[in-house]
């Protein structure tokens, strides 16, 4: 992790605030998840709560231990928590052609943005972050990239040419969601250059930073942490935030906003009903594989 900053020991929490502190760390995933373990600490330095933690390493870890046990104990749901930054590695078979159908049948989408005049993409500084607004790219099927900070230039020249062959002459819009401390307001500028040197040179091309922005540490009061002495870089940052310190509900309504936006009116309503016409046609390919077999 990344807090290093010193601070002051405070005593060992007592079984009182201990309980008060798991209180709010489910009343936090009561309100709003899927969340990040990072999104919950955040959460959990507000000043204004009854059992604050303190914006350390020492408190991320407090506030990772307890829901390690709230999870195990059953009081929180493994599902609220989301982990984007390991994933397993499958291979999937199947009994028979028709099972095969079936299988794919709630897998078949249709194509949203067919008639809209933009191509989009969402980048994201890390993968932690990425989890938290999969659900709203995979529901306005948009392409999702954790940059894990500052990319590696394969990865990003290789997103570039899925954009040259997808996006069918119209701009290309990206909306980026990182850090607000001296290299998280960097890595989205080397990343738009980088966009930028690998597109053919026909496509309009708009780069927008969404979050985390200074007017929204304002707006949203968001908990900062002093910059590092020794980071020279972007020197008119004073205080940083990450962007897990922006409720997660907050973060992935803008996203929605932004990407729908793009969209034609009512775009998602009728992608929903061609989608459920085109499943009852699998399901009826898949019933007369199984009756000829």
């Amino acid at each position: 992790m990344i807090y290093r900053a010193r601070t002051i020991k405070r005593p060992r929490r007592s079984k009182a605030e201990v309980q008060q502190l798991d209180k709010q760390i489910l009343e936090a995933f009561a309100a709003d998840h899927p969340l990040s373990i990072r999104h919950v600490f955040y959460l959990m330095t507000n000043p204004r709560l009854p059992e604050s933690v303190e914006k350390s390493e020492r408190g991320y870890r407090h506030v990772q231990s307890r829901c390690v046990l709230l999870r195990r104990s059953g009081d929180l749901p493994y599902w609220h928590v989301t982990d984007a930054s390991r994933r397993g590695y499958h291979t999937f078979t199947y009994g028979s052609a028709a099972e095969f159908l079936r299988s794919m049948q709630g897998a078949y989408r249709q194509n949203l943005w067919e008639q809209a005049d933009h191509y989009c993409e969402v980048w994201v500084e890390s993968r932690s972050i990425g989890g938290v607004v999969e659900d709203v790219c995979e529901e306005l099927a948009v392409s999702l990239y954790p940059a894990g900070g500052f990319s590696s230039i394969t990865f990003v020249y290789q997103a570039a040419e899925m954009i040259n062959c997808s996006n069918n002459d119209r701009p290309v819009t990206v909306f980026y969601i990182g850090d607000y401390d001296p290299a998280g307001v960097l890595i989205d500028v080397v990343l738009q250059r980088e966009l930028e040197e690998h597109l053919d040179s026909y496509i309009e091309f708009d780069f927008q930073r969404i979050a985390i922005t200074e007017e929204q540490i304002k707006s949203y009061d968001l908990p900062t942490k002093p910059r590092k002495h020794l980071d020279r870089r972007s020197l008119h940052i004073t205080e940083t935030v990450e962007a897990e310190a922006m409720p997660a509900g907050i973060l992935r309504e803008l996203l929605r906003q932004h990407v729908e936006d793009l969209l034609p009116e009512h775009a998602l309503q009728v992608a929903k009903v061609a989608e459920e016409s085109e499943q009852d046609h699998i399901e009826r390919m898949a019933d007369l594989l199984e009756a000829g077999g």
